[in-house]
């Protein structure tokens, strides 16, 4: 691969077979030496979840053999990939890692649970800058040609002008064509929440079980959210921090008689 290139670590939650990360590795081919390392099924969900007590398998494979990327396939979780891939597979640190593109949403609090996202933040710790993508299309069958476009901007912009230490982005692009998104808003999280609710049912023998469901109540009526900017046919860009110190409640708690 080319040392003039910036190398590139592909991944995402959704599995390496996924059209979402098979979008994002084409965008990438365009602009650096691609390494895929991602999930061998999918890990919606996940969060930042590693694997401690069980064996981990990372094997190379080819999916599209046309392609000039290298890719492996991996047993654990999105977090497991970037780990794996740092410490054992390339040969230096990369000079970005993407995740993605997420098939659905991943803005507001979704953040907080996406394995997409935890992959970039994993990264990020390690310093490296990273980027997680979503689209909000949950379907298999989603059309990423318009996302394509905005990746590829952001992309470059991050490689040309760096991320500010200690910051990932979190890219939410809205199901529109790419004639119909107006542009790109920088923005803050949303504050927005899910009303949980679990089903139970009770299966053949007579077991309780549960599934769980839920609706997303948007009570922020900012204008400067990334919820906002998606219903408005923006694309969000939040600069997401993984310090999760809450460093405007340090005074008011040294009052407090511990």
């Amino acid at each position: 691969m080319s040392k003039k290139k910036p190398l590139i670590l592909v991944t995402n939650d959704d599995g390496i077979t996924a059209p979402g990360i098979r979008a994002l590795i084409e965008v990438m081919n365009s602009i650096g030496d691609v390494y895929v390392v991602a999930p061998d099924a999918p890990q919606s969900g996940m969060g930042h979840a590693i694997t401690l007590n069980d064996t981990l398998y990372c094997d190379s494979i080819t999916v599209a053999k046309k392609e000039p990327q290298i890719e492996y396939s991996c047993s654990g979780t999105p977090v497991d990939c970037v780990k794996i891939a740092v410490n054992e597979i390339l040969k230096r640190k990369p000079d970005l890692c993407v995740s993605g593109i997420n098939h659905g949403s991943n803005s507001s609090i979704n953040v907080i649970y996406s394995g997409t996202m935890s992959a970039a933040v994993e990264a990020g710790t390690q310093g490296i800058p990273s980027i997680g993508f979503s689209l909000l299309d949950y379907s298999i069958d989603a059309d990423f040609e318009a996302s394509k476009k905005f990746v590829k901007k952001i992309v470059k912009e991050c490689l040309k002008n760096k991320l500010p230490k200690g910051v990932v982005l979190n890219v939410n692009i809205p199901k529109l064509s790419a004639k119909e998104i107006k542009g790109i808003k920088v923005c803050r999280q949303a504050d927005a929440h899910w009303e949980e609710k679990f089903d139970k049912r009770t299966n053949p023998v007579g077991r309780d079980y549960y599934w769980l469901s839920g609706e997303f109540v948007n009570e922020d009526k900012g204008q400067d959210t990334d919820e906002w900017a998606l219903a408005n046919g923006y694309v969000s860009v939040v600069p997401v921090q993984f310090d999760l110190t809450a460093h405007h409640a340090i005074k008011e708690i040294n009052t407090w008689d511990i």
